[in-house]
């Protein structure tokens, strides 16, 4: 069982950056396979990036793709999504998940735990 809490959404302007955290609990962190997603009021809850258990492969949906990086630091149980060149379309409740021993990795039923989410709201 993995719990997971974000951290770090808030308000900014477009152009401007943010980084959002999500802390794990549980000893195996470190072979769970993490992701974000997004969810915007009346859209469907949307692919934003992932990561392998080793922190060595990386992968990003088009719209955030050279704006957002994902990394962890399996010491800390932590997963890190860094945020740049904020637009206004990427407002939302952004959510953190774990999934372990599955090949598929961008649908939200890849995943089998999810944090509370974090809302991130970009003005323009």
């Amino acid at each position: 069982q993995v719990q997971l809490v974000e951290s770090g959404g808030g308000l900014v302007q477009a152009g401007g950056s943010l980084r959002l955290s999500c802390a794990a609990s549980g000893p195996t962190f470190s072979s769970y396979t993490m992701g974000w997603f997004r969810q915007a009021p009346g859209k469907e809850r949307e692919f934003v990036a992932a990561i392998t258990w080793g922190g060595g492969v990386t992968y990003y949906g088009d719209s955030v793709k050279g704006r957002f990086t994902i990394f962890r630091d399996n010491t800390k149980n932590t997963v890190y999504l860094r945020m740049n060149t904020l637009k206004p379309e990427d407002t939302a409740v952004y959510y953190c998940a774990a999934q372990r021993g599955r090949v598929r990795i961008y649908s939200r039923y890849d995943y089998d735990y999810w944090g509370q989410g974090t809302q991130v709201t970009v003005s323009s």
